[in-house]
């Protein structure tokens, strides 16, 4: 027999336990707080709709960062990591390997409640999400085999909505109240579209599918290819969103099956040479958030022939445009020089920068990046209407055939910061190309990651500050160590970026010069961020396995990056 006594203590332990494990005093996330977020918060993914990723915080800065020391660090269980954590008000929401969402205390990394998706362990290991969003007092989340609602003051699933089998490897955004979320395609073009679900119910709004079926704008631009081989996936960062023109930008990926005779019957010339070809494949789209409605592309690459994806973020900006011939190759010449223009700017994984007219596509400049290249994946751009042509000398024509294709992950899924005092774009890059030969009566595909030909191997890697308005580029933190890291830009003047030697490091925005350092772990995997709690400010930045450590692991093994250490680590000053 229970006695009394010990069953009331029980049962009011058992209330108490139950009622910390919640977020206490929540405050909703409104439409307004998401555009105009407090400096303190990190409230999406790049944290402000227009992925600059530049916070006004400037406690820690040029003078005293050299201070910073370890606020706190946790552990993560085993898996893929490759995401970015939110802040709000204190509390830290971030998506943990093996399909697990956590809401932590920000200042000391303390376990506030945990959500794990039931999916097959497989399943949950290899788990790819970018990153969460919040909304009222939700948290969004795109777990392996849906988007899910948490509740944000206790982990409590609200809502779900099946994606049928598309591969939810990218992240979601809230924009006027609905959670809109790309993905992989999974194998078939019915899994290749962008989702809009009401985020309040989870109800279905809207698709947008990344190519056209037959008899759809933009059919003719797959010269007929079967239903089953015109695929484009949203699976990498999600898009950006402009509130005054009520238009959301997103990026879609290379067309699949990869190459072009694989995909037109052998016929690698059934679509054009130039811009359009095989649509939306590594454009840019632009929709009507409230109805998904195509209002203008722009196609970064036609008919892509070795897997070079344009996803990821569109950086939205303000700038002067005057590039500058000496650093710029395609310049449009009907554009009024040292005009101002709200842009949308983008950095293929295939390499080369864009700068479009936000409002309607128009190409305003290009070049390719990080270095002009015979192998480069683009030959040429028509500069008064932008449209851009493939390089047919490495077009496979045939099976068996064998290029190297520059770039290759030159960027990836680790994400760009542009800060305002500088006017510039911070970008992360890898002189690497892809050396590939497809399948023919000698063997089947092969494929790997080399150096640029002709290239440095003391210089593979590197960070590069490109002026926005003459596109001049500063080179910095140049080496031999891959980053994977989110690049993060301060009000404080400065740079914080991580990469595979384990190291994290801030630098002077202005100048590039490195100004502190800590040691971690493991391979820094993309993450970084920073807020604010009760005045104080922090930076977090999370370790890890991604699919691209051992990839890049075999060009540099003397790094020797140690596999499996998933952890988040938070710095702050004194």
């Amino acid at each position: 027999m229970v006695h009394r006594s010990f069953l009331a203590g029980w049962l009011a332990w058992l209330a108490a336990a139950s009622a910390a494990a919640q977020v206490q005093n929540f405050k909703p996330v409104t439409n307004e707080m998401l555009q105009t977020p407090s400096p303190h918060d990190w409230l999406m993914f790049s944290r402000t709709y227009d992925a600059q990723r530049f916070s006004p915080l400037d406690q820690i800065n040029r003078r005293n960062v050299g201070g910073l020391r370890m606020a706190w660090v946790r552990g993560m269980g085993p898996g893929q990591t490759e995401t970015i954590p939110i802040v709000h008000e204190g509390v830290m929401y971030v998506v943990e390997p093996g399909a697990v969402v956590a809401a932590l205390d920000a200042t000391t990394g303390d376990l506030v409640w945990e959500y794990k998706r039931r999916v097959p362990a497989n399943v949950a290991s290899v788990a790819r999400t970018k990153n969460l969003a919040i909304y009222q007092d939700l948290v969004f989340y795109t777990a392996p085999d849906a988007v899910v609602g948490l509740d944000a003051r206790t982990g409590e699933r609200r809502w779900e909505a099946t994606t049928e089998g598309r591969g939810n490897t990218s992240g979601p955004i809230v924009v006027e109240g609905k959670v809109l979320s790309g993905g992989a395609c999974a194998g078939k073009r019915e899994n290749c579209f962008l989702v809009a679900h009401d985020a309040l119910t989870g109800k279905e709004i809207w698709r947008f599918y990344t190519t056209p079926a037959p008899g759809e704008p933009g059919d003719e631009t797959w010269g007929g290819a079967a239903l089953d081989k015109r695929m484009a996936s949203t699976w990498g960062l999600p898009g950006t969103y402009d509130a005054a023109r009520k238009l959301v930008y997103w990026g879609i990926a290379n067309p699949m099956p990869d190459q072009r005779i694989a995909r037109h019957d052998g016929n690698p010339d059934a679509v054009g040479r130039r811009a359009p070809a095989d649509l939306y494949s590594n454009s840019t789209v632009a929709l009507d958030p409230a109805t998904g409605k195509l209002a203008w592309y722009y196609q970064h690459l036609p008919a892509d022939d070795w897997d070079s994806d344009y996803t990821h973020e569109r950086t939205l900006l303000r700038t002067r445009i005057s590039p500058d011939p000496k650093f710029v190759k395609w310049i449009n010449p009907d554009v009024r020089r040292g005009e101002e223009r709200d842009v949308a700017v983008t950095v293929g994984e295939a390499g080369g920068l864009f700068v479009l007219d936000r409002a309607t596509g128009q190409f305003l400049w290009a070049t390719p990046f990080p270095y002009d290249a015979p192998e480069f994946v683009i030959s040429d751009i028509d500069v008064r209407t932008g449209k851009t042509s493939i390089n047919w000398n490495l077009v496979f024509k045939q099976p068996g055939e064998h290029h190297v294709i520059c770039y290759w992950n030159t960027r990836s899924y680790w994400p760009t910061a542009y800060s305002t005092a500088t006017n510039s774009l911070y970008v992360p890059y890898i002189d690497n190309c892809r050396d590939l030969a497809i399948a023919g009566a000698a063997g089947r595909d092969r494929w790997s990651v080399v150096p640029r030909p002709g290239s440095d191997p003391h210089a593979l890697t590197g960070l590069a500050k490109i002026n926005l308005t003459t596109g001049e580029v500063l080179r910095f933190d140049v080496g031999r160590a891959p980053g994977m890291g989110a690049v993060l830009a301060t009000a404080g003047g400065l740079i914080f970026h991580g990469d595979m030697s384990r190291r994290f490091r801030a630098f002077d925005a202005a100048t590039g010069n490195q100004l502190w350092e800590a040691i971690l772990g493991g391979n820094v995997s993309v993450s970084t961020i920073t807020y604010a709690v009760d005045g104080k400010q922090y930076v977090a930045v999370m370790t890890g396995d991604n699919l691209k450590v051992p990839e890049l692991a075999q060009e540099v093994p003397e790094l020797r990056t140690p596999a499996g250490h998933n952890a988040i680590y938070v710095f702050t000053l004194p």
